[in-house]
């Protein structure tokens, strides 16, 4: 006699086909999302520090003086 436990079931076949299509589109739009924001911190990154340097190396500007009265 065969176990009815082994037997395939389309139903439940079905279901997870449809639950790994969502999985992996979910595990696409995760992954996108990431690697932009990881793109986008990077540039930033790479701005400030250009901007920092940049303002670092540039001549500090001379007060002002007042007037004397």
């Amino acid at each position: 006699m065969t176990n009815p436990w082994l037997k395939k079931n389309p139903f439940l076949s079905m279901w997870l086909s449809g639950a790994n299509a969502v999985a992996g589109s979910a595990r696409g739009r995760i992954a996108s999302e990431v690697k932009r924001q990881s793109t986008i911190a990077g540039n930033k990154a790479a701005s400030d520090m250009c901007t920092m340097w940049t303002d670092a190396m540039a001549a500090s500007r001379a007060r002002k003086r007042r007037k004397k009265r």
